[in-house]
């Protein structure tokens, strides 16, 4: 039976803007929902002042059923799952029960829109921009218009321009990064009509748009402050999963509810495009083992995998956090057609094609240098010096929700108990693992992509900036930012 091709519109994502809505988020509600948005509008304020948890508590049950769209529901769904964070780490102790007013709506929103009740990469990167209004002014509100000198965001913790860049950074990665999706899919059609020819210019164009998204992670440095980051935002995207160290050793009641929940917390790892990109290219994660065996080849002398065969439970359970359509995208995708195995049967009558291949692969994992570099500044840099004897009154563990710390190995822990380190290795390590072609191997195994530049090396790879990373003693492997 021939394969079928996938189709974006199908689940949710556009070829122009990816996994945003081709619309502008709604800013607010409407009056019946005054009450959320004077909150949400208030929030920097109310927790400077730490009065949140009372204004919550004074709130009114309403009833989101009433919302008339989808683009109301989002934009809800935004707004309470910051109220969510902010009602928990307000201060300390964390709360760990949530009340009616606040739990009853937002676990309707979460269902309706299959995602779970608390702040999610949806909520603060997908459904949480604006065009500025000199920007709209002069250009409208077209998703071409859609860039880090545009976009504002429309609801934040701090009401700092950190936090707006940090979560803006990543609405533009997605927005641009909406090409790799067509040309993936292009590259699925050339399988299906055996276009060797078509396959390889697709894969050279999914690679350049790798390549274009580099530098505008990087320009994360800008505008975001690490050690701000680090001790003003991170405390709030805290979740609620393996949080017994910050105060909250059971998850978090909801509501009338009789058990506890207990989510992770807002993590660029809940993004389904680097997912998308993984799944196009056959780059496989596994559960993070001390002592990795590299790739192997088969009989045939084709590139093959070692065990375990386990594949990484964390990345599999961040698409949990994902909006439903670009979950199922990811499963059909994952079930779909094979570039890499289409690749590695045609390569040597085909000349170029594992080199467009492994250009991929190189430019995916320079783009996971760039990123480990992020995390190395503004995580393990600034938990080594809170370590070291950081005297602000924020930088205690308590107070930062940091993840607590291996009582064997005096290793730090992130979400879900992996060494932080351990895993960003590895999961670097395996970007390069499919490599189609001999010097495509032999050049990812010896360091970062060579084909479109040349990146800042570092050993690894990441999660996400908002997991509850710590520095895990191996400051040694992480490249100077």
């Amino acid at each position: 039976m021939r394969p079928q091709l996938l189709k974006l519109e199908d689940f949710d994502i556009s070829p122009h803007t990816g996994f945003l809505p081709e619309q502008l988020p709604i800013s607010h509600l409407d009056d019946r929902f005054a009450e959320w948005e004077h909150i949400a509008e208030d929030l920097p304020s109310l927790l400077m002042s730490r009065t949140l948890r009372h204004a919550v508590d004074s709130m009114p049950l309403l009833d989101p059923a009433d919302l008339p769209d989808i683009r109301h529901y989002r934009r809800a769904y935004s707004i309470l799952g910051f109220l969510v964070h902010a009602y928990i780490w307000e201060s300390q102790p964390p709360k760990d029960h949530i009340p009616e007013c606040l739990a009853k709506p937002i676990l309707f929103l979460a269902e309706t829109l299959e995602l779970p009740p608390t702040a999610t990469y949806s909520g603060l990167c997908l459904w949480n921009h604006r065009l500025t209004h000199a920007a709209e002014t002069l250009a409208g509100s077209s998703y071409d218009n859609w860039n880090l000198s545009t976009l504002a965001t429309i609801t934040t913790f701090t009401g700092g321009f950190d936090e707006s860049w940090f979560y803006l950074v990543s609405t533009v990665l997605e927005k641009e990064g909406a090409s790799c999706l067509v040309h993936g899919l292009r590259a699925h059609e050339a399988i299906i009509r055996n276009d060797p020819q078509t396959l390889i210019e697709a894969l050279q164009a999914l690679a350049e748009t790798i390549d274009y998204l580099i530098p505008i992670l990087g320009r994360m440095y800008e505008q975001c402050d690490p050690h701000i980051f680090y001790y003003r935002l991170r405390p709030f995207l805290a979740g609620s999963k393996n949080m017994a160290p910050a105060g909250l050793p059971h998850g978090v009641k909801y509501g009338s509810e009789d058990f506890y929940r207990a989510y992770s917390g807002g993590s660029n790892a809940q993004s389904s495009l680097i997912q998308a990109l993984d799944i196009f290219l056959g780059i496989r994660h596994l559960e993070t083992t001390p002592n990795r065996e590299p790739a192997v080849t088969d009989k045939d002398n084709k590139p093959g995998y070692s065990a375990p065969e386990k594949e990484n439970s964390f990345i599999v359970d961040m698409r949990s956090y994902m909006p439903g359509p670009h979950r199922r995208f990811l499963e059909s995708l994952s079930a779909g057609i094979s570039i890499r195995d289409y690749v590695v049967d045609n390569s040597e009558d085909v000349p170029g094609l594992s080199l467009a291949y492994d250009a991929c692969l190189a430019v995916l994992r320079a783009f996971r240098d760039k990123h480990v570099q992020i995390v190395s500044r503004y995580i393990i840099a600034q938990a080594s010096n809170n370590r070291a004897g950081a005297s602000d009154r924020t930088a205690s563990p308590r107070r930062t929700g940091l993840a607590s710390t291996d009582s064997k190995t005096g290793a730090a822990l992130g979400t879900g108990g992996t060494a932080l380190m351990a895993f960003l290795k590895q999961a670097r390590d395996e970007t390069s693992d499919p490599a189609a072609g001999s010097w495509g191997r032999r050049l990812l195994r010896t360091g970062p992509s060579l084909v479109y530049r040349q990146p800042e090396r570092s050993n690894s790879k990441l999660r996400g900036l908002a997991e509850n990373w710590v520095n895990d003693g191996d400051d040694k492997h992480v490249a100077d930012a």
